[in-house]
This record gives structure tokens, sequence and C-alpha cells, in this order.
């Protein structure tokens, strides 16, 4: 079954260049393309697309916009973010909105399409060099906070969401664990309930907002 995508950038070019790309690839479709987060917001309840490609930043309402409006109209199609920039301040409350993953716009066409394979099977997308992106942001600013009991993690989940935090895939956190991926499924599975996340983008967020993990 095909995953139906829905194109949002500012720039013509870059759109035609990720359409080449993604239709080239026998299990994707490109079923719309927006200039800015009005379009992608009306094209995201007008198609119904499996995965929303979007652009962080766009003229008259930007991609965070776009994402927060989604999330409010209750439409959870899988939102990945885009951008040009190395260190964006505005991806991260694009995730803490409801995005399901980040990349930057100079990865390789094989690794943009498994990212929209990944992030349209349900699953969050945090690529190691967005995390270091991530905890670099982290340490710019003062997370708020913390009020309330945390929930109680056993040591396994504990390192199984450390190594999740360092952008580790679950082959490369069975690996370090030295057991079964279906294991490491299980606690992904297990810490994401308990912290009440969606998907591995918010428990990376949970983690440093709460203090499970530390940026250095």
């Amino acid at each position: 079954m095909s995953i139906r995508v829905v194109l949002a950038d500012d720039q013509a070019v870059v759109r035609a260049g990720f359409r080449t790309i993604l239709e080239s690839e026998p299990d994707i479709s490109v079923v719309g393309e927006a200039e800015d987060g009005h379009q992608a917001v009306h094209l995201a309840i007008e198609q119904s697309p499996d995965l929303l490609l979007l652009d962080v930043r766009m003229p008259r309402m930007d991609g965070i916009a776009a994402v927060e409006q989604l999330r409010a109209a209750g439409i959870n199609t899988a939102v990945l973010m885009i951008t040009t920039f190395d260190l964006d301040e505005y991806v991260f409350a694009a995730l803490r909105g409801g995005a399901n993953g980040f990349l930057l716009k100079d990865i390789e066409p094989t690794e943009l399409v498994a990212a929209i394979r990944v992030v349209a099977a349900g699953d969050g997308l945090v690529a190691p060099g967005v995390t270091k992106r991530l905890i670099a942001e982290f340490a710019r600013s003062t997370p708020p906070p913390v009020t309330g009991p945390l929930p109680e993690l056993t040591e396994r989940e504990r390192e199984t969401l450390l190594l999740i935090a360092k952008g580790m895939s679950n082959q490369e956190i069975a690996t370090a664990l030295t057991v079964s991926p279906a294991t490491v499924k299980t606690h992904v599975g297990s810490l994401l309930l308990k912290l009440g996340c969606r998907d591995r983008v918010q428990a990376v967020v949970f983690a440093y907002e709460h203090g499970y993990v530390r940026p250095r």
C-alpha cells in the first residue's frame, strides 16, 4: 500500500526535488504540495495523507503553527519536519507541538525515504545528528520546573531511554544491551506507556525536560 505524502515548502525547486526522490519509490506517492502553513493544513485536511513533510520556516504560517493547528483540530497525520538550519530554535517547539520527527535538508535521498517510511509507520524519528542539536538547544535554555511525581522506570527501561535519547535505533540498542530487538521493542513500548508519550521523539523531549537525561 502506497504512503501518501503532502509536501510543504516555500521553495518550488525544493518541493520538485523532494517529489522526484519520493515518486521514484514504488511505495510512496505525493498527493499534494503547499508553499506555506495555511496550504499545508488545508491539504492535510482535504487529502488525509499518511505523512506531511513540513518545512519549519515558511511565510504566512510557519511549520510550527501548522502542526499546532492540526493537532488542535484533532488531526493525527504524521508530521516530519525538515529545515535548512543546523540548529533551528523553532524545531524543539515543533516537536513539543506534535511533530513526529525532524530532518535537515542536506540528508541523502535514501535517508529521506527511510525517514518517511519510519514516521509513516507510526514511529518517531530521532536521528543521531538531530539528537545532538536538540541536546544543544536544551543546554542553551533552562528546562521548566518539574512538579508532581515522575513515573517509575525499571533499570532496563532507564537504560533504553538513555540510548533512545542518544539517537540509537532498536537494533543498535539491542546490540548495546545484548538483548534481542524484540526485547528492546517491549522495553520501548513499556516506557512510552509509563511516560505517557506518543513516540520516541516525545520520549526524548520528556527525558530531557524531566531530568532522566542531562545535556552535556
